[in-house]
């Protein structure tokens, strides 16, 4: 069954503008050609937890899938639905505990949204789709699929760059009923765009409301609540800023960010940094790819219910991430990582250690 689901779609991988370009490209093609275009992703993960609270250890199987087609109904109108499958050697009830963001077994509607294009620089996005920010692991997690409405408008500053201003209002649509709402906006500079060597200025604003049945669930984490298991200390209104720089070494792409964010909701503890740098790309066939990244997070700097679940803390931690991937072919790939945090108060680091085989059409 790991390997069934695997097989029928999968792993979300973090895309740049070039790669976006190219699925863009592509999909207009099938759309020519007939009207329907699919895709899809597919992960089998093997997860190791050593050094949690009360000495305990996590040892699991993961596996999940993708499967999803796009109608174009017209050149400025289409349609596109998923399901997603998912099975792991765990149990759901264990969730909850291990900090994860996504069920470990369970069949669901992971995709059903329509997009309009009326202009060529402007697209409306209505359903449950992928957030349409582009966000780092810092403040989000790319598995997430919120419902709702977003408006995403270019203007282009001379041959190769734009400004592109994004905004929306969404239902999160975490575990257990949630009921999390996001107005979220952002105004990215991009420059150069789609050149061996170009770089991008991203600022964010996300502000999350109706937050009760989330802190009753214990989604809330790490985040600060007031006695009795009463509601959340601060609120949450995000202004993140990314940094992002690129460049070509021979036929090595090269990628550089930073991310600062700052809760303008809370008093103190309100603050986290990001900084990665990833050599080479595993999604090429035969390509190898080197990361490095670290973080550090106060406290209530982010809402830890939505950032990514691969850092087994969501907050109050700081540590780093290395790791290593292999494109097998242009649609299956390797990744190793190792993650080694410290959450705050704590005597002894967690380290843990991903083992995933990916793929993506």
């Amino acid at each position: 069954m790991l390997l069934l689901a695997a097989a029928l779609a999968g792993e979300a991988l973090a895309q740049d503008s070039i790669l976006a370009g190219s699925a863009e490209e592509t999909a207009a093609e099938d759309h020519a050609a007939g009207g329907w275009s699919w895709f899809g992703d597919a992960l089998l993960r093997y997860d190791h937890v050593e050094g949690l609270p009360g000495d305990r250890t996590v040892s699991r199987w993961r596996s999940r899938g993708r499967l999803g087609g796009e109608y174009a109904a017209m050149p400025t109108l289409s349609f596109g639905a998923a399901i997603e499958l998912a099975q792991g050697s765990d149990d759901n009830a264990t969730n909850r505990i291990n900090n994860d963001n996504e069920r470990s077994d369970g069949a669901n509607l992971d995709q059903f949204w329509l997009r309009w294009q009326p202009r060529e620089q402007t697209r409306v996005l209505l359903g449950k789709a992928p957030f349409p920010l582009e966000l780092s692991p810092l403040t989000w997690d790319a598995d997430l699929r919120p419902a709702g409405i977003s408006l995403d408008q270019s203007f282009a500053l001379g041959d190769y760059s734009r400004l592109q201003l994004t905004v929306g209002g969404f239902a999160a649509q975490h575990l257990y009923d949630d009921d999390t709402r996001i107005a979220a906006a952002q105004l990215a500079w991009r420059w150069r765009e789609g050149a061996p060597s170009n770089a991008a200025v991203l600022l964010s604003y996300l502000d999350f409301s109706d937050l009760g049945q989330l802190t009753r669930q214990g989604l809330t984490r790490t985040n600060r609540r007031l006695p009795a298991n009463g509601p959340l200390l601060s609120d949450y209104r995000l202004l993140d800023l990314q940094l992002v720089g690129r460049t070509q070494f021979g036929e090595w792409p090269l990628e550089a960010r930073l991310d600062l964010v700052r809760n303008l909701g809370a008093d103190d503890q309100r603050d986290g940094a990001r900084f990665s740098l990833v050599l080479g790309s595993r999604l090429r066939a035969g390509g190898w790819e080197f990361g490095y990244s670290n973080q550090r997070i106060q406290r209530d700097a982010v809402l830890a219910a939505f950032n990514e679940d691969d850092w087994w803390f969501h907050s109050f931690t700081h540590g780093y991430m290395p790791w290593i991937g292999y494109g097998l072919d242009e649609t299956w790939n390797l990744r190793l990582a190792a993650f080694h945090e410290l959450r705050n108060g704590l005597p002894q680091h967690t380290d843990r250690i991903l083992l995933d085989l990916g793929a993506r059409w």
